[in-house]
């Protein structure tokens, strides 16, 4: 059931929002993963990133799409939680697992091993609208770990205006996706932190900015 309805999700209401409303722009598609297992990372503004980029995949990897979110707050309550997990198909991020002596990457590890494509944030939570923080070193302790598996970077711009951290009402607003190509392990995971920082950095410097509403 919940496959099912992951795909009516997924066809009636993240495609029409990403075409209707958001007027989605995509740059280097072709970059995407055909399969997996593989990474996408990107900056981190909106709620509305998680639904961008999901839209962005093809609908065929609908069921193997897992967005790597903050147990925390997507599972506080049974019914976020169930739509979080069933249709958004989540995987659920402990945060804290180090702290308790625990492995916080084993999930996703596990889920790499299936063949399954993580959607990851390194910036670890949701910054200002179109501010981009410094990126956490997860993804690199990752691809350590599997250093054959592609991490694609990708840059979001709009989003952070479209639905800003706090607010609850959509506001149409064009929002820009450029994905770039995939990162190669460089043997260090300080570096290729850095690196993917400065690769989604590079691919946001391609756009045009944007500008507030009342800017002149």
């Amino acid at each position: 059931m919940s496959r099912w309805l992951r795909r009516l999700f997924a066809l009636c209401v993240l495609r029409p929002i990403a075409i209707m409303m958001l007027g989605i722009t995509v740059r280097g598609r072709e970059n995407l993963p055909n399969s997996g297992p593989a990474i996408v990372i990107a900056n981190h503004n909106s709620h509305l990133d998680t639904l961008v980029l999901l839209s962005l995949m093809p609908f065929r990897h609908i069921d193997i799409v897992r967005p790597v979110a903050a147990a925390d707050y997507f599972l506080s309550n049974r019914y976020l939680a169930w739509f979080s997990l069933q249709i958004l198909n989540i995987l659920p991020l402990e945060r804290g697992n180090a702290a308790r002596g625990e492995d916080p990457l084993k999930e996703s590890a596990a889920a790499l091993d299936r063949g399954e494509i993580l959607i990851v944030f390194p910036e670890g939570s949701r910054g200002a609208a179109e501010v981009m923080g410094k990126f956490k070193g997860g993804v690199a302790r990752l691809k350590e770990r599997y250093p054959d598996v592609p991490v694609i970077p990708v840059f979001l711009q709009g989003a952070g205006k479209a639905l800003p951290r706090g607010e609850v009402v959509l506001v149409p607003v064009v929002v820009d996706a450029v994905v770039g190509q995939p990162l190669p392990w460089n043997g260090n995971r300080a570096l290729y932190t850095q690196e993917m920082e400065n690769a989604v950095r590079a691919l946001g410097a391609s756009l045009p900015p944007v500008f507030d509403d009342d800017e002149d």
